[in-house]
C-alpha cells in the first residue's frame, strides 16, 4: 500500500493510511452482493503534518469526515469498482488537502465612494417617504 501524494512536496506516509472495503448499496446488480466495491479511507494524520494555519483550514473544510478520536474518514461508492471508488476517496481527500494549502486572500478595508453615499441616503429617503405614504389616517378610509 502507498502513500498518497498531495502536492510535489507532501505525501501522507502510507503508515498513516487504513484502506478498507465492504459490500455496496445502489446499482451493481447481481454483482452487488459478491464484490466488496465500496471504500473507506482512514487517516490518522500525524501532528505536524501541516502547518498550523492550513491545518485549522482543513479541520475547516473537512469537519464532516473527522470522528471523535481526530481521524479522517472518507466513503465512496459511486462506482462499481473497488480501485475507481479508492481512487475517488484518496482523490477528496488531497482535494481538501490543496485547498487548506492555500491561505486565504487578506481583506483590505475600503471606504465607500462619495457617489455610493450618496445613492445609499437616496434610496432610504426615497424608502422613508415611501412607508410615510402608507400610513393611516383616520377618516380618509371608509
Amino acid at each position: 500500500m502507498a502513500g498518497i501524494r498531495v502536492t510535489a512536496d507532501l505525501e501522507i506516509p502510507a503508515e498513516q493510511l487504513q484502506r478498507t472495503f465492504a459490500r455496496s448499496s445502489g446499482p451493481g446488480g447481481q454483482n452487488v452482493n459478491k464484490v466488496n466495491s465500496k471504500a473507506t479511507l482512514r487517516w490518522t494524520p500525524a501532528e505536524n503534518f501541516l502547518s498550523p494555519g492550513a491545518w485549522r483550514r482543513f479541520q475547516r473544510l473537512a469537519q464532516r469526515f473527522f470522528t471523535v478520536d481526530g481521524t479522517v474518514v472518507i466513503q465512496s461508492q459511486e462506482h462499481r469498482d473497488q480501485a475507481q471508488n479508492i481512487e475517488a476517496c484518496e482523490r477528496k481527500l488531497r482535494i481538501m488537502i490543496r485547498q487548506a494549502l492555500v491561505p486565504p486572500k487578506p481583506r483590505v478595508a475600503t471606504k465607500p465612494t462619495a457617489a455610493s453615499r450618496r445613492r445609499r441616503l437616496n434610496e432610504k429617503k426615497q424608502l422613508g417617504e415611501k412607508k410615510q405614504r402608507r400610513n393611516f389616517r383616520p377618516g380618509t378610509h371608509e
